[in-house]
């Protein structure tokens, strides 16, 4: 795909690209796909997967209790515990403002941890990353924004988010297609303040937002992830197709003004192959 060679003109030093149909093939690659990169705040969605796995084994419910008063699984994983960013802080009623928060992770982890008796990272490893063949990722420190992986394994994980085999695909629709507590506004980070903010069951929803990180012409159903390491993983069910970028350059003003465009010309090379 010629579209992904824009990424050669980013200040990144590395840059890895994988545009992933549905069925796991691989529509385009570039840069190098068996680089480790820090994910940031895309490992939420690997967490996620993972928390979703354990409320289909019964491990946790998503009604259970967890943070602060009145909270729950569901709260917790759709950032909407009340939790602060980065501090144990209650900043509003649950149910009541979508606060992004790195907290509200730990406190989920900590919930299937103790609800499966293994580590979060080892839970993760065994429900996610084996049955999927994502040798290189690893949950090296927190569970919001502490893990490694590659291009060549999150192109696998893209594959399971739009033909999920290890979770029943209706709960994978209501993660990623349905909003969890609509209404709620909230402020995106890079982005600013969103009315509403919507997000799924960890993964954030495109829906009408703007400013966003996703492209002009990117579908309301797209949903994914962006990390402040100057990663992101979208998926667009309209399109039929995910794409990985992974670099090493932490995200800023540059990840603002260029990967808009790039994810615009992904999608209308593939619209043109069509």
């Amino acid at each position: 795909m010629d579209s992904l060679r824009k990424v050669d003109e980013w200040p990144a030093e590395h840059v890895a690209v994988a545009v992933v149909a549905p069925d796991g093939t691989r529509l385009g690659s570039h840069g190098p796909q068996g680089r480790p990169f820090q994910l940031a705040s895309v490992t939420k969605l690997l967490s996620a997967y993972a928390v979703l796995i354990a409320v289909e084994e019964g491990a946790v419910e998503w009604d259970q209790p967890a943070g602060p008063p009145g909270s729950t699984v569901r709260h917790l994983i759709a950032h909407a515990s009340g939790l602060a960013f980065d501090s144990d802080a209650v900043q509003a009623e649950p149910g009541t403002r979508r606060i992004y928060s790195n907290s509200g992770f730990a406190v989920l982890a900590d919930t299937v941890a103790k609800a499966t008796e293994m580590t979060f990272a080892d839970y993760l490893h065994e429900a996610v990353c084996e049955p999927l063949d994502m040798p290189d990722t690893q949950l090296l420190g927190h569970p919001g924004a502490g893990a490694v992986s590659t291009a060549d394994d999150l192109a696998r994980f893209a594959r399971e988010l739009q033909q999920p085999r290890l979770l029943d695909p209706s709960t994978v629709h209501e993660a990623t297609r349905r909003t969890a507590f609509p209404g709620l506004d909230g402020v995106l980070p890079g982005y600013g303040r969103q009315k509403p903010n919507d997000w799924g069951l960890g993964f954030e929803r495109r829906v009408g937002k703007d400013p966003h990180w996703t492209g002009r012409n990117s579908s309301t159903e797209t949903f994914g992830h962006f990390g402040q390491s100057g990663t992101f993983l979208w998926v667009d069910p309209v399109a039929g197709t995910a794409c990985v970028t992974l670099t090493d350059l932490a995200f800023g003003e540059w990840a603002i003004a260029e990967w808009p465009p790039f994810t615009d010309a992904v999608l209308a090379e593939l619209d043109g192959a069509q």
